[in-house]
């Protein structure tokens, strides 16, 4: 035993380099991110969801267009979508197993999201400035 090469090797010195792109924690700590900065947001959100129900077109309009609740619903909006997308990059390099759907997914996912977020970021800034 004391002439094998792997005796004094760790677990961690045999699968080091290996595995997926080598950017599973920066993927994770995002995640992490995104989701820890939804919670207060999510709050917000809600927050001011209710207490606009029941309140007229113009009451809204003017509620929504303060720059305090317009910023709080952009990074609301933004941070969600960026967990979504993060969420589905996770989902579709688990589960999708060839290369050219794989490839093709994780484009739709990007697209998807950016198409998402500019029309949320066009939607509030309109209800901002107008």
């Amino acid at each position: 035993m004391a002439n094998d090469s792997n005796y004094m090797r760790t677990t961690a010195r045999q699968v080091r380099h290996l595995g997926s792109a080598k950017s599973g924690t920066h993927h994770v700590w995002h995640m992490r991110l995104t989701s820890y900065a939804l919670l207060p947001l999510t709050i917000a959100f809600v927050w001011i969801v209710v207490s606009l129900v029941g309140k007229d077109y113009n009451t809204v309009r003017t509620a929504l267009g303060s720059p305090a609740i317009a910023i709080t619903m952009l990074l609301f909006l933004l941070t969600g979508i960026y967990h979504m997308m993060l969420g589905m990059q996770t989902v579709i390099e688990d589960y999708v197993h060839g290369e050219v759907a794989k490839t093709f997914s994780l484009m739709a996912n990007t697209f998807f999201s950016i198409c998402v977020g500019l029309a949320c970021v066009y939607a509030v800034l309109r209800l901002s400035f107008t």
